[in-house]
């Protein structure tokens, strides 16, 4: 069974002179030796280093205390999740489908062997807790299968865990002082793959040039784009080990794209981009089927608990609790099938041809100042009139629909303005944060209309059991108050925002 370590830490170049003294920075009470470890690592990536690319490392080490497979994935500079699996003679299952979105269909084979003696000290406190473990390592680094090798020296700080990381400052100024820098190369795998590589990949990488700055409108979609398939694949394994908000950034990133694709049809072919379209969406399905449930848990919980005790009448609490179902920790074993499935490897591979070939159509090529305002105030206009519906109707299942729609709807627009806005600046950054805050509103409406719902079938239940239904109903009609607020609410908020296209 795997388990992750938040692992902060820094790393700076080293001579022959080795580790300076640090008994002098801010909060060290000693240094104490922990001796020397040889540590023997092989790195497992893709033929064209797919894994190294994300910043992901994949290894199987021994020696230290901590033998076995590691991945690490980047969380932000200095700051990775390292995922531990038992050692054993293969990849551990666990460890592959974390990987899985970035490697695809391509095999994972040893590149690198990195073999280190690591001369170990411990930095520790007045009271003897660890601040942090700083070793400098001599390292021997051989690609396989080549022959090419390379060694260097290198110091690393490791923050000790719940450390505070502004005491990595410290001892980097002592550090500084002492004539250490830090190093060229955030890890020990990205400096061996750039030392060994063949010539040819060392022209080729090169000549590789970053992603242009966008110029047309069709540079503006696909740049948005670009940053949701990114944001798809890199959430990937956060979804797989339930990482907190993942499931629900993962579903927007899926939105965004899909809205993307209908709200600029006329700068990408829907003909290509449609069926596309309906695999985010069957995506997003996937990704809502417990988020919408535990969305809801929590706000009929958080309803229940205002309640006061004379008026629960009946297993209401207990009742809820099997309606939303007991989740074990990581995500499901359904959601895990469903990024497993080849259905989603084949959506992530069509995005990438969609990014990488673009289908585009002639608006591609137009001005981003007079094509994207174009698209943005055409799903505005769609906003314009489902809210208009929405208030001219009298209250019931017709405005509750009509109020979802025009949700919808704002977010689409939304997203729209949110690509347009490094093209369109101030006036699309404006709109997207109307929009923002007509959708919270409309979106308070509509997971009133869910509560209820689930109030009514809760209710038949409980009294199809020979309980008492009353709490239910006293909920029920809190949340009739609760979305009759928000109708009351949307005239006055929508005479505020319903010019906010016009200046595009």
């Amino acid at each position: 069974m795997a388990d992750t370590k938040r692992e902060i830490e820094r790393k700076y170049e080293s001579d022959e002179s080795g580790l300076p003294d640090l008994t002098g920075v801010a909060g060290v009470a000693a240094v104490i030796d922990k001796g020397v470890a040889q540590l023997d690592a092989t790195y497992y990536d893709t033929e064209d280093e797919r894994l190294a690319a994300a910043s992901i490392t994949l290894r199987r080490r021994t020696g230290g205390s901590d033998a076995g497979w590691h991945l690490k994935l980047p969380v932000s500079a200095g700051v990775r999740d390292e995922i531990r699996a038992p050692l054993s003679d293969t990849l551990p299952d666990e460890l592959g489908g974390l990987v899985r979105a970035r490697v695809r269909g391509h095999a994972l084979v040893p590149l690198v062997r990195l073999r280190s003696d690591r001369d170990v000290r411990h930095l520790v406190d007045a009271d003897g807790s660890l601040l942090a473990e700083v070793s400098v390592d001599a390292v021997r680094a051989e690609r396989l299968g080549t022959g090419a090798a390379a060694q260097w020296s290198e110091i690393e700080v490791e923050l000790a865990d719940d450390g505070d990381p502004a005491f990595l400052d410290k001892v980097e100024k002592r550090l500084r002082k002492a004539g250490v820098r830090p190093s060229g190369s955030a890890s020990k795998l990205a400096r061996a793959l750039a030392e060994t590589a063949p010539e040819r990949k060392r022209r080729a990488k090169t000549k590789t040039k970053a992603v242009a700055d966008p110029v047309t409108a069709g540079d503006h979609v696909l740049a948005y784009l670009r940053a949701q398939r990114d944001a798809i694949v890199e959430l990937d394994p956060a979804v797989r080990r339930d990482v907190e908000d993942s499931v629900h950034s993962m579903r927007v990133a899926t939105r965004r794209t899909r809205s993307t694709f209908k709200s600029y049809r006329r700068v990408l072919d829907r003909a290509v981009t449609d069926p596309i379209g309906d695999e985010l969406k069957w995506l997003a399905g996937e990704l809502g089927v417990d988020r919408d449930r535990e969305v809801l848990n929590e706000r009929l919980g958080a309803a229940l608990a205002e309640v006061p005790t004379a008026l629960v009448s009946g297993p209401v609490a207990e009742r809820l609790a099997r309606w939303a179902g007991d989740r074990p920790g990581g995500a499901s074993g359904r959601l895990i099938g469903v990024l497993d499935s080849d259905r989603y490897l084949a959506l992530l591979k069509a995005l990438d041809a969609v990014i990488a070939e673009p289908p585009l159509r002639k608006d591609a090529a137009d001005d981003p100042g007079k094509a994207l305002p174009k698209a943005v105030r055409k799903d505005f206009g769609k906003v314009t009139a489902l809210v208009e519906e929405a208030l001219e109707l009298t209250p019931g299942d017709d405005r509750d629909i009509a109020i979802h729609e025009a949700r919808k709807k704002t977010k689409r627009t939304r997203y729209a303005a949110e690509a347009a806005v490094p093209a369109l600046g101030r006036p699309a950054k404006d709109l997207v944060k109307s929009m923002k805050s007509l959708q919270t509103l409309l979106g308070e409406h509509q997971d009133s209309v869910m509560a209820r719902g689930t109030l009514r079938e809760l209710s038949a239940v409980a009294h199809a059991a020979g309980e008492s239904a009353f709490t239910y109903g006293l909920l029920y009609g809190r949340e009739e108050r609760r979305a009759a607020t928000v109708e009351a609410e949307l005239p006055g908020f929508w005479d505020g925002i319903k010019d906010a296209a016009e200046v595009l």
